[in-house]
């Protein structure tokens, strides 16, 4: 019988958790959820799990497999479980157990576990290994891949997520319904780690990061820095010519403006708090443009003739991340966005979202990245989460997918992934790797003008509130950085390279020409280097393809004579001769239309 991939990823995560169990019985349990590609469980241990440690317990995961046990699936009584597990000391089941016999929503990860009618608990046994969830399972380990998995790490996470609470050993692993989607991965995963952001930002010499700055604080070195520039250049120029309007906004602003937002509340969290030395005034840094937005808006009366007004902003954001969650520029603490807030009449959101989408949608052409959307909305199951009007949010949700059908746009259903304000189109972007990042987001949103009071003077002379569009297209420059990179593995588009030529005499003879052609492709706006230092034309010609500069310009003698460059094209080796102004003309053309 075939099981779908979630039921053998889950199943095999009982099925490590009981390998572990044999092989160090003292271990106390936390949860084991699946997740993409594969599975974690977390494990309190006197034993300390290295990657020294995998083979036997895959050895031990595979003899279960082979013994082909039964998966059974029992009920047991609250009171009976609790009384089972603190007999054999599992503290962390125990925890678990008494919150769901309270009735309380558990707020961990693995959303597999939940109380049954009457009181009874559903457990999945495997051997002497009994977990709480709700499953489903496998019937059998003998239906479980065993050359289709692979343990790939352990890292350190603080139970339930709390850095309060004790530290635990996460075992993680990959799953595969067969030996060959497994090897597949394996090589991607290798792949990655020659793409990894972080050594081609250090090879590449475009940021750094500083203990005396602060972790998640990212520092752009001027090729760095022009990168982030040429990327929202890029945006700036798409907003506007579709009559977008740059604003500019403080970094910091009072608790007021966010508790009046929403976010203080719903946020707060995740905010930096700001202490004046002359003022007892609450400010945090700010970690989104929206609720400074509204004040432009409400900075004076609004017509209905003024709308829409279309707010562009690429202020810095700061957000209060966990240390243990930064990584490079995929999480930091500081960022940016394209970010943008259109205020407009409700007659106007279907075109203002069009053409959004189709900005977006020219954007990810660019740069060659597939895409489809989620249509994120509200956990039904917990209205608390939210603000607004229900029927409000029917509305809009129920809006939203209208907009997507209309656009003929891919999109699949993402419950509870909603903004607290907001359902949002969230754009899902798939690398060169196939592996999936959130970038562009719409959302519309009658909750914060509302809340905010902000008006305008309809055609009838009554006030109206507007409705507030969110849009970002490329989400975080920073975070699309590290996106690209990986993307291209250092590579980036001509446009897009701090460095898009270099020139190279082959000896000092022909240093004055080559200065020549250097300031000749400066003239022209073309991001040149002259390579003339004092080492072999090989070890030269490396160094540069190192710095996966796009054209590698090589001067002799016979190029002097032409008025030529011998070109060295990344990816493809030498490509020929070419004479000077004309590989200037199809360079300029090449950058100019982003190939």
């Amino acid at each position: 019988m075939k099981h779908p991939i979630e039921q053998i990823r889950h199943t095999l995560a009982h099925v490590m958790a009981t390998a572990v169990q044999q092989l160090y019985p003292d271990t106390k349990f936390g949860i084991g959820p699946i997740i993409d590609n594969g599975f974690y469980y977390d494990f309190d241990s006197s034993h300390k799990f290295t990657e020294a440690d995998f083979m036997d317990i895959e050895k031990r995961m595979r003899q279960i497999i082979q013994d082909k046990i039964a998966v059974e699936h029992i009920y047991k009584p609250a009171d009976e479980a609790i009384d089972e597990n603190k007999a054999s000391g599992q503290i962390y089941k125990v925890e678990l157990l008494e919150e769901i016999k309270r009735g309380d929503r558990l707020a961990i990860t693995d959303a597999d576990i939940e109380q049954q009618k009457d009181g009874n608990i559903s457990f999945y046994k495997i051997g002497e290994f009994s977990d709480l969830c709700k499953g489903p399972h496998v019937e059998n380990t003998g239906d479980l891949p065993k050359d289709g998995f692979k343990l790939t790490h352990v890292a350190g996470a603080y139970w339930r997520g709390k850095e309060t609470n004790p530290q635990m050993q996460r075992l993680y692993a990959v799953a595969f319904e067969t030996k060959k989607e497994l090897d597949d991965h394996l090589a991607l995963i290798e792949e990655a780690k020659k793409r990894d952001h972080r050594k081609l930002g250090k090879l590449l010499d475009l940021f750094t990061f500083s203990d005396l700055v602060g972790s998640g604080l990212p520092l752009y070195t001027p090729r760095g820095a022009l990168i982030r520039r040429l990327l929202n250049d890029y945006i700036e120029e798409l907003q506007s010519k579709a009559g977008y309007t740059q604003v500019w906004t403080p970094q910091i602003a009072k608790a007021e403006l966010y508790k009046i937002s929403g976010h203080y509340d719903k946020y707060k969290d995740s905010m930096f708090r700001v202490d004046s030395n002359y003022s007892k005034e609450e400010f945090y840094l700010k970690p989104m443009n929206c609720p400074q937005h509204t004040q432009i808006y409400a900075s004076q009366m609004r017509s209905y003739r003024d709308l829409p007004l279309r707010y562009s902003d690429f202020a810095m954001l700061y957000r209060d991340e966990k240390p243990g969650e930064l990584s490079g520029l995929s999480r930091v603490r500081s960022f940016s966005q394209d970010d943008c807030h259109i205020f407009c009449r409700e007659d106007q959101v279907d075109a203002e979202i069009d053409v959004a989408l189709q900005m977006t949608k020219k954007v990810m052409e660019t740069f060659g990245l597939k895409y489809k959307y989620r249509l994120s909305t509200r956990d039904l199951n917990h209205p608390e989460k939210y603000l607004g009007d229900p029927a409000t949010w029917d509305k809009v949700e129920k809006w939203a997918v209208e907009i997507m059908k209309r656009n003929k746009i891919e999109y699949f259903d993402g419950p509870g992934e909603a903004a607290f304000y907001a359902p949002k189109m969230d754009l899902i972007a798939t690398d060169a790797l196939d592996r999936e990042w959130q970038l562009s987001t719409v959302q519309i949103d009658f909750v914060m003008p509302e809340r905010f009071g902000l008006t305008y003077i309809d055609s009838d002379g009554k006030e109206r509130h507007p409705v507030m569009l969110h849009r970002a297209i490329i989400g975080s420059p920073e975070r699309f950085i590290m996106i690209l990179l990986e993307h291209y593995a250092g590579a980036l588009p001509t446009w897009l390279s701090p460095i898009q030529a270099t020139v190279i005499p082959i000896s000092d003879k022909q240093k004055d020409f080559a200065q020549k052609v250097h300031d000749e492709l400066i003239k022209a706006g073309i991001r040149s280097k002259l390579n003339d230092a004092n080492e072999t034309l090989g070890k030269r010609i490396r160094e540069d393809e190192m710095q996966k500069i796009p054209y590698l310009l090589i001067v002799g003698d016979k190029e002097i004579t032409a008025k030529a460059v011998a070109i060295r094209q990344r990816g493809k080796g030498d490509i020929g001769q070419i004479a000077v102004d004309k590989f200037i003309s199809q360079l300029q053309e090449e950058i100019k239309d982003k190939k």
